[in-house]
């Protein structure tokens, strides 16, 4: 049976669309900050000579450097100010949310409320100007070296002075994102890191359409494998919309209390336990983890010595982690798994979930409360969790296949295409939210729910 929140969403209308003078600001709003993105994307660094960059960039394609590429939206192919993007920020709020529930001290700071909350920002951003220090230094070193091994000269005064201004206008760039995107969560629609993420990921799809119907014409792509791939991103995006979407509820049970015409009434609700709980998270560390050996010789300016024992391994590595080969696709798999298991248990406590339930008079019919609810909660998330790394297995390594079986450079991989899908369908959420709360009124009298003649 539906509810009454069912209902009033199902007779949402965009009619009055344009009533809404405070969404349709925010929305403004976000389509400028974009804007302002995408022009600071291609603001060279200082001391950057931008007419050889393409060159230098052919040459260490491969590694990492395309995943952070894809999310800085071409950023750091051109080497621009926000080279780096708002990767360094994701990683450093990861490791603050997984320190968050490991740590006793930072543990007890998360369960302050509001000002916890901040105080582990803070933490985060002081990660991010570190991690964007140490990223900001290699990434200067290797562009020197990649000039000087190419005789094309690419820096035009190298030494300490060029890798110091390098560090702190790319730190400077990432901050300013981040204020973007914090301007954006609270004066637009959406969240903002993630808005930015994906306005990255989506430029660099004309240029991809581009490339491939060019080859289609020219007969280097078959025209079914351009209809193949087609039909498989809709299917993707499609099956990414529903799995994000499916949950499992539980259902809560409350004791019974008296109403104001004196009957007693059972208070009900639903925890709902989303598929993916883990989200975006383990694609991006598994690929991270397979593919740091090449982005380690890729930094080193292509150096390393492959007489050596550590110069043999590195370029066996390098030969068997490359995308579409079996033994990549296989640990890729493995690292999705993992990781899945491993977030999940991160950000769900079986146990803390329990107390609360305890503590507000709530059971699960049929499960005595306490102990015996945490292990159900766990038995129930280990399941659902199952089915949740399975599908992101799936849609991670399908692309991947179609790379190694077509040779399409296929930059809209798994993971980016989890992000667009989810990022859009949050921000269709908000919208919707806003527009129900405009419409409130008109949506009761359509929805004919009891009380409107009052």
């Amino acid at each position: 049976m539906a509810s009454r929140a069912d209902n009033i969403a199902s007779n949402l209308s965009l009619a009055n669309f344009s009533k809404a003078t405070e969404l349709k600001n925010r929305i403004w709003f976000t389509i400028g900050a974009l804007v302002v993105f995408r022009f600071l994307s291609f603001v060279p660094l200082p001391g950057v000579n931008p007419l050889v960059l393409e060159t230098l960039y052919d040459q260490a394609r491969g590694g990492i450097l395309d995943l952070f590429n894809t999310f800085s939206g071409g950023s750091l192919e051109r080497m621009s100010l926000i080279a780096l993007g708002v990767m360094p920020y994701i990683t450093a709020s990861i490791v603050v949310q997984m320190a968050a529930a490991l740590h006793p001290t930072l543990a007890a700071i998360k369960k302050e409320g509001a000002t916890g909350r901040q105080k582990l920002n803070q933490y985060t951003r002081y990660g991010t100007v570190f991690l964007c220090a140490i990223q900001g230094w290699f990434l200067a070193s290797g562009l020197e070296s990649f000039g000087a091994q190419s005789g094309i000269q690419a820096v035009v005064d190298p030494g300490l002075m060029f890798r110091v201004g390098a560090v702190i206008s790319l730190v400077g760039g990432t901050m300013f994102l981040l204020w973007l995107g914090e301007q954006i969560t609270s004066r637009g629609i959406g969240n903002g890191v993630s808005l930015i993420i994906m306005a990255g990921i989506v430029a660099q799809f004309p240029s991809f359409a581009a490339n491939m119907f060019e080859g289609g014409r020219t007969g280097s792509i078959s025209a079914f494998i351009i209809i193949g791939f087609i039909v498989m991103v809709i299917g993707l995006i499609l099956f990414i919309c529903f799995m994000e979407r499916a949950q499992r509820r539980l259902l809560i049970q409350y004791p019974k209390r008296a109403t104001q015409r004196g009957m007693m009434q059972a208070d009900r609700s639903h925890l709902p336990l989303k598929l993916n709980t883990a989200g975006v998270i383990p694609p991006i560390f598994a690929s991270s983890l397979l593919l740091l050996p090449l982005t380690i010789s890729q930094f080193a300016g292509n150096s390393v010595d492959t007489s050596s024992t550590a110069g043999g391994i590195i370029v066996t590595l390098n030969q068997y982690l490359q995308h579409g080969q079996p033994i990549y696709m296989s640990l890729y798999a493995i690292g999705i798994i993992f990781f899945c298991f491993f977030y999940t248990a991160v950000v769900f406590n079986p146990e803390e979930t329990a107390d609360n339930l305890k503590k507000n008079g709530g059971f699960i019919p049929g499960i005595r409360p306490g102990k015996r609810t945490a292990e159900y909660l766990d038995y129930v998330l280990t399941r659902i969790t199952v089915v949740g790394a399975a599908y992101l297995t799936l849609v991670c390594v399908l692309p991947e296949y179609m790379i190694a079986q077509t040779g399409i450079p296929l930059f809209l991989g798994g993971t980016s295409l989890l992000i667009v899908v989810n990022v859009t369908v949050d921000t269709i959420s908000q919208v919707q939210s806003h527009l129900l709360a405009h419409q409130y009124g008109d949506l009761i009298k359509k929805a004919k729910l009891k009380g409107r003649q009052r």
